[in-house]
This record gives structure tokens, C-alpha cells and sequence, in this order.
């Protein structure tokens, strides 16, 4: 046998001269070192999240317009700030409301749009064009509200105790002192107290002393506005030297209150506690947090934490509950519970953990089998490389700015089969040289280079066919970047570990090892199960059988869509352990019968074995997550409006996935709300970026009153389509409303002839309202039982031996009124 060519640098290529380069190089095993502490560096430093970080760049603009109507705001308000705000560049969607009182504009740039430049654009954009705001009618400036993802709670926090000495105002004095307690952690970032019952002076005024003293409600609105005032601090120069002078001062007790005067009658003065009852107590609240723990409703509040972008949810979460556990029966008292309905500081370390511990089974399965294929010593060189080959992928994706979340960590698992290609061949290839009877130094680098051309085209293939994933428009792009990112950088990646350290790694592994007895008909058991089809006369039979079949196989895998035993679908349903229900009575609804609502709705949801608590939140919605973020579901804070947070056992404990329950429960809380004629929505996360809505639509015509015909025969052609459970729409439902027009040719005869018009009194003071007046000239107030608000109320100045009339009249027995 002649002998075989010695190897040279110039006989190999690319692969097998990087080989031969760091085979017996030191460097190498300080390579494998530094890939190790790197990769072990990017697990500990690296964010984990529970949602990927996006960057949706979008921001509310609200423009208040009091006292106008929906069609005023629409035509001087909302049309004009479209066509400003619809001049920016990179503006992907523009949505705008127009509501009585004011418009909700919702700018939504191009996903990946940097966030500071958009929203100096569209601060720049409304500030630069204030002209289009119509002048002297009252209109208010533009507010800009930027969103992002680091606007939703990590953590939610509800405050109940069973004891009812401790109410709502006591929750919330307790939440005021966590939040100022809370903030004090690095990394948090905006802590709100939902439902809070704040603490008002409350002025109750007392008709008949207002009538003996002769003292108006406009006199005692003017003096409690000019009483609790405060100018700019001036200069005064005195004595040479430079003195600051304040006006008037803030008001800082109740004394101060009723020691207010607020007429002077025979030179005596009047006090605001002659005329008045002052009190400080919670003021009539306008939206309510309870607790549904075993079917038990108990009044609650909610602290919802965010946190600042790139901190660790799971560290940040871990170090707020450490903190609330050393302010127990410090800030926290006894009876108060504390319960923890959302952290996504755990659910993100969970689905982390769990997605790393299938990163590892993935890992050993195919060193498994490696190891039956061609040995113990290939598959743990092939362990290794792989190993190696993560550890850097996982530092490449840190310095992409990734965070570890399913996302990320999917991208992973989903490349773990491609990235053990490139070590798999190349071990392959030394293994089959193991026999050649020239030295491992130089056997080696020859094996690496006769797959090298190969295994570098299919390298570039693979990430050919990812990066196009990475050109996604939309939210779903930037949503799904990290697979093909990572994917292709690990891909990269392990073919340098395979060209690199798999060489160096097979020296001095397999440098010892006994080379493989040599097989002409390979292995039986491939013999066996293969022979049929290549070998004897029946093999080209053997064949068209087998295609025969394999086509089959793939007609019936087709068939399986379109006979709908497979339902083809975007994402798969998460598993999550929430789910929320959306109510809305119909408009004008007070916020204690939505409560009332909510509450059968909370007895009949907890029925279910797996849920653990509900929270209610009437008037108000509850703290934010990705989806209500994209859906401006925070924007629900009226009083018909309602939420159900529902919160389940963990996944691990149960057998039905929160879909199955959500499913189950639905018909019932279905046939609660349409007893109650409610809209009635069960929202579960999605587990891909959120929409709007499944199914969008938008409807265009000449008029308001065209658009909701239109609107209303599309909603019932919805109301009858199959799979269609629940509709909602942007469209508010009629409601009963009082409009007092004045005479203005009226109006300023009779205050010259001193009988002024009746005003209605402030809601936030409370009157206690005779039923009709007691002695002529004097004011007095119309009844609740005629149809005024027990807190408005009509005051009118003059006499009449019958009580007001309701505001339905358009005049009084006695004379004119207006608001």
C-alpha cells in the first residue's frame, strides 16, 4: 500500500485549517473557559421577564372640552387634532373617541419606532400647532400620556381583613403608607392604590341657619375657595435687606375650617360652623375594590407595582415580599391580610425554569443518542460543544438586548436540533478516522475539512430560512425576533465550537480510544429495516409501496383541517393561572348596582375547584397587563363599568387549562349579566402579542345617525353567527340626561329684579334638604323626593308654600329658574 499524502496547509480548506490551527493550541481550552464563565454570566445578569421587551411606542392625548357634546367635541376638537397629529412620520394607527366633555386620541407609532423621538415628534406636533384649538370656548390643553410595557404591574397587592371594624378608608391609609415604604426599592417604578377611599372635609350645610343668617351658597363657595390660597412668595426690600412676603395660606384643620367667615350680619361675624357641620371622613366613593375569598365579599384595595425597564422581575418581586414580611404589624396591622393576586416575578421564573429544565432534557437526548450510535466518549464530546454552544448563544442574546422570557427561550429549544448539527458531523467524520493509520494530529484536521464545505452550507442554509422571520412587520416581528436572532447566532456559533473546540476536545478524548472494527454491511439493525428497498428482486416493489404509503400518510395529514380534526390556529392557548371578565351595564348605571352585579358574578365563579380568590372592581378596572395595555382597558373607570379578577390554582395543580375553565364557567356568568341587560366579556391573556380585538370593524357614513344603523344591523348579524360568543362596542347605549336651557332675555331681567336663578349646589357636600321653605325670603333647597340628587340639590331664593319642583319643569309656581 503506498503511503498516504501528508497533510499540508495548503490541502485544506477553511474548516480543516482552523482545525489544525487550535488542535494542540493553549488558547483553546482558555476558549472553552471564557465561553463557560460568559454563558454563566449572561443567566445571572440577564432580565427575566414574563413578556418579551417590545418597544410599541403609543401614547393617549386627551383633550377636555367641558359641557360640549359628543358632535361639538367631534367637529372643533377631535377632526382638527387628526389631521395635526396625522402629519407624523412613522405613524402606524390613529384612533380618537369623542365623548361628552372632551377626546381620547390613541397614536400608536410603527412597531420599533424609538419611543423618545416618537414622542418628541407628537409633543412637538400638538404644542406647534395650539392654533387649531378653537379660542374662547372653553377647550383645554392637549395631555399626552405615553404607554409602554413597563407601564404593567409585576405585582399586585389586595388589602382585605374579615374584621369589619377595618373599612375601605382604613385599607387605603394602610396602602398610602406601603407605597411611600415600597418606593424606596430600586427598580420599582409606579405603585397606585386601586380603589382608594380618599379622606374629603366634607361641608354639610344646614338650609335653615343659611336662611336666619341670609347667607348664599355663592358666599360660602367664594370664601372657602379664597380662604385656602396661597400666592407666589414676593420680594419685599426692607432695612437693606431682601424679604420674602407670602399671601394667604392653605387651610390645615378643621378648626380652620369653621372658623371661616363668611358674612357679617349687625356687625357680628358669620362662621362657616354657624351655617355648616365640617367633618373629615371618606368622601362618597366613586369606585370600589372587594375581595371574594370562600364566598365571602370583603372590602379591599389594590397596590399595583411596576417596574423600571431592564430590572429582574423575579428579584424585584423576591425583594418587595421580603420587605412586606418585615413590615408586618409595623405598617401592616394585624388584621389586615395581604394577598398576593399577580406575580409575574414568579410566573416568569417559572416558565424560565421550566423552558431551561426542556433546554436540558433536549441537550441529554441527544447525547443519548449519540452515545448508542458511536459511543460514550463521541456523545460527551458532542455534550460539550453543545454546552459551549449555548452558553454563547446565551451571552449573544444578552448583548441583543433579549431579556429571558418564553420568547427567548423558545428560540432555544426550537434550535436545539440544529445546533448540535455541525459538532454531530464533525465528531462523525474524526470517529470514522479513528482507523486511519496516521496520527490523530494530523487525522483529525482532515476529517473536520472533508465536512467542512458541506457543514458550512447547510449552516448558512438553515440561517437563510430563519432571518427572513426577523423582517415581520407589525407586532408579531419584534414579538417573534428573538427565534430567528438566537437561532441564527447560535447556529453561527456552533459551527465555530465545531471547527474550533470539537478538535481539540476529540484529541484528547478519543486519542485513546480503540478504533472501530470496520462493517461492510453496516449496522445490522439499519440492514434489517433498510435492505428490503435497496437490495434483492423485490426492492423496486418494496419501493412503490413505500411511496405509495408515504403519499397517503400525506393526503390524510392534509385532509385533517379540512375535515376540522385539526383546528389551525396562530398561537396555541396558554395555560395561564388568570383570567379576567369585562361587565358593562348600560349607561347612567350607579356604581352600586354594577357592585351588585359583580358580586353574584364573583359567587358563581368561585363555584369552580380551581379558583382561589376573585377581586371586584366596580367603577374602576383592575391593575393592567400586556393585553388591557394594547386594549386601553385602564381607560375604564365609569361608573356602569366593571372588572372580575380571577385567579387560579397553579397549572401544576389542577387537571382543566385555563381556557377549559373559562370555557365552563362562561354560560352561566353569560345568563347572569342579560338578567341584568349587561354586556359581558371573559378576556384571557393571549399567549402572542395582543389586538384590539379578533375580529375589527370600523364603520363609515355620512351621518351620526346612518353609522349607528348601520352599526346596530351588523351587531345583530354578529349576535347570529356561529362561534361569535361576545361583542362590544365603541358606540355608547342611550341614557336618560337633564339639559336646562336658560333665557338668556330672561335671565339678566329677573337678577336685576333680585330674583336670581336656582343653581344647583356642588355634589361634593352633602345637604340635608327640608321639604318645603319656613320662612319667606329666605333660601331653601328642593326635596330628593322630587327628583333631585340627595347631594345637589336646587336652591332657590324665593318662597313658595310649596316645595320645588322637579327639574323636569320649566318653571318654578313662582318664578324662573336655571342652573
Amino acid at each position: 500500500m503506498p503511503p498516504e499524502p501528508q497533510v499540508t496547509e495548503a490541502s485544506l480548506g477553511i474548516a480543516g485549517r482552523l482545525a489544525r490551527q487550535f488542535l494542540q493550541s493553549p488558547l483553546t481550552p482558555l476558549i472553552c473557559l471564557v465561553s463557560l464563565l460568559l454563558g454563566l454570566g449572561a443567566v445571572l445578569i440577564t432580565p427575566k421577564e414574563e413578556e418579551p421587551q417590545i418597544e410599541v411606542t403609543f401614547a393617549d392625548v386627551f383633550i377636555p372640552f367641558p359641557g360640549a357634546s359628543p358632535q361639538e367635541v367631534a367637529d372643533l376638537v377631535t377632526l382638527p387634532a387628526e389631521q395635526v397629529i396625522s402629519e407624523l412620520k412613522d405613524l402606524d394607527t390613529l384612533y380618537s373617541f369623542s365623548q361628552p366633555g372632551g377626546a381620547v386620541l390613541i397614536v400608536v407609532f410603527k412597531v420599533g419606532t424609538p419611543r423618545q423621538q416618537a414622542l418628541v415628534e407628537l409633543y412637538n406636533q400638538l404644542m406647534s400647532h395650539q392654533d387649531w384649538l378653537p379660542q374662547g370656548l372653553g377647550v383645554g390643553q392637549p395631555l399626552v400620556k405615553p404607554r409602554s410595557i413597563d407601564d404593567v404591574p409585576i405585582l399586585g397587592l389586595t388589602l382585605w381583613s374579615q374584621d369589619p371594624h377595618h373599612t375601605a378608608q382604613d385599607l387605603t391609609a394602610v396602602a398610602h403608607g406601603l407605597e411611600t415604604e415600597l418606593k424606596r426599592l430600586p427598580g420599582t417604578k409606579d405603585i397606585q392604590t386601586v380603589g382608594r377611599h380618599a379622606l374629603t372635609v366634607q361641608v354639610q350645610l344646614d338650609p335653615q341657619a343659611m336662611a336666619a343668617y341670609g347667607v348664599s351658597w355663592p358666599q360660602v363657595s367664594a370664601t372657602l375657595g379664597a380662604a385656602n390660597r396661597a400666592s407666589t412668595p414676593l420680594d419685599l426690600t426692607q432695612d437693606n435687606r431682601q424679604i420674602k412676603v407670602q399671601v394667604g395660606d392653605f387651610l390645615h384643620s378643621l378648626d380652620e375650617v369653621r372658623q371661616l367667615v363668611v358674612a357679617v350680619r349687625e356687625q357680628a361675624p358669620v362662621y362657616l360652623g354657624d351655617i355648616a357641620q365640617v367633618t373629615l371622613q371618606a368622601d362618597e366613593p366613586v369606585a370600589n375594590v372587594w375581595m371574594n375569598q370562600d364566598g365571602a365579599l370583603y372590602p379591599a384595595v389594590t397596590l399595583s407595582i411596576a417596574k423600571q425597564p431592564g430590572v429582574n422581575a423575579v428579584d424585584l418581586s423576591a425583594a418587595i415580599q421580603e420587605r412586606l414580611a418585615t413590615l408586618r404589624n409595623q405598617l401592616i396591622p394585624a388584621q389586615v391580610q395581604v394577598s398576593l393576586t399577580r406575580d409575574y416575578g414568579k410566573t416568569a421564573n417559572d416558565k424560565a425554569n421550566t423552558l431551561i429544565g426542556k433546554l436540558i432534557f433536549a441537550t441529554l437526548a441527544v447525547v443519548l443518542l449519540v452515545c448508542l450510535s458511536m459511543g460514550w466518549r463521541e456523545a460527551l464530546v458532542v455534550g460539550c460543544a453543545i454546552l459551549l454552544t449555548l452558553a454563547l448563544t446565551l451571552f449573544a442574546s444578552w448583548v441583543w438586548g433579549f431579556t429571558l422570557n418564553r420568547i427567548s427561550l423558545f428560540a432555544l429549544i426550537f434550535s436545539i436540533g440544529i445546533l448540535v448539527d455541525d459538532a454531530i458531523v464533525v465528531v462523525e467524520s474524526i470517529h470514522r478516522h479513528l482507523g486511519s493509520p496516521r496520527p490523530l494530529t494530523q487525522a483529525i484536521p482532515l476529517a473536520v475539512d472533508e465536512v467542512g464545505g458541506p457543514t458550512i452550507l447547510a449552516t448558512l442554509t438553515v440561517i437563510a430560512a430563519l432571518l427572513p422571520m426577523a423582517f415581520v412587520s407589525g407586532l408579531m416581528g419584534p414579538y417573534m425576533s428573538p427565534i430567528p436572532i438566537n437561532a441564527s447566532t447560535g447556529m453561527l456559533l456552533s459551527l465555530a465550537v465545531a471547527f474550533i473546540v470539537t478538535p481539540y476536545l476529540a484529541l484528547h478524548l478519543l486519542g485513546r480510544h480503540a478504533p472501530p472494527p470496520h462493517d461492510p454491511d453496516g449496522s445490522p439493525l439499519m440492514h434489517k429495516l433498510l435492505g428490503r428497498f435497496v437490495q434483492g428482486p423485490k426492492a423496486p416493489r418494496a419501493r412503490r409501496w413505500l411511496g405509495l404509503g408515504v403519499m397517503l400518510l400525506l393526503a390524510a395529514s392534509l385532509a385533517l383541517p379540512v375535515l376540522e380534526w385539526v383546528v389551525l390556529k396562530m398561537l396555541p392557548f396558554d395555560n395561564k393561572s388568570e383570567f379576567q371578565v369585562m361587565v358593562e351595564l348600560p349607561e347612567g348605571s350607579p356604581v352600586e348596582q354594577t357592585q351588585a352585579l359583580l358580586a353574584q358574578l364573583a359567587d358563581e365563579v368561585s363555584q369552580a375547584p380551581e379558583v382561589t380568590d376573585v377581586q371586584l372592581y366596580a367603577g374602576t378596572s383592575a391593575p393592567m397587563n400586556f393585553n388591557g395595555l394594547v386594549r386601553h382597558y385602564f381607560l375604564r373607570q365609569a361608573a356602569h363599568q366593571g372588572d372580575l379578577q380571577i385567579n387560579l390554582l397553579d397549572k401544576q395543580h389542577r387537571d382543566r387549562s385555563s381556557h377549559e375553565i373559562a370555557l365552563a364557567v362562561r354560560p352561566k356568568l353569560q345568563a347572569l349579566a342579560q338578567a341584568h341587560n349587561a354586556r359581558l366579556q371573559v378576556v384571557e391573556i393571549p399567549p402572542g402579542p395582543p389586538v384590539w380585538s379578533p375580529i375589527l370593524l370600523e364603520v363609515y357614513g355620512p351621518s351620526q345617525a346612518l353609522r349607528e344603523q348601520a352599526a346596530s344591523q351588523i351587531e345583530q348579524i354578529f349576535a347570529t353567527s356561529q362561534d361569535v360568543v361576545d361583542i362590544g362596542r365603541a358606540l355608547p347605549m342611550p341614557q336618560p340626561q337633564w339639559q336646562i336651557q336658560i333665557d338668556r332675555a330672561k335671565a339678566p331681567a329677573l337678577a336685576s329684579a333680585s330674583r336670581p336663578w336656582c343653581r344647583p349646589s356642588p355634589a361634593p357636600w352633602p345637604v340635608k334638604m327640608p321639604p318645603t321653605c319656613t320662612e319667606p325670603g329666605r333660601n331653601t333647597l328642593c326635596p330628593s323626593a322630587y327628583g333631585c340628587r340627595p347631594v345637589t340639590g336646587w336652591i332657590c331664593r324665593e318662597c313658595s308654600p310649596s316645595p320645588c319642583p322637579a327639574p323636569a319643569a320649566s318653571r318654578c309656581p313662582w318664578g324662573n329658574w336655571s342652573p
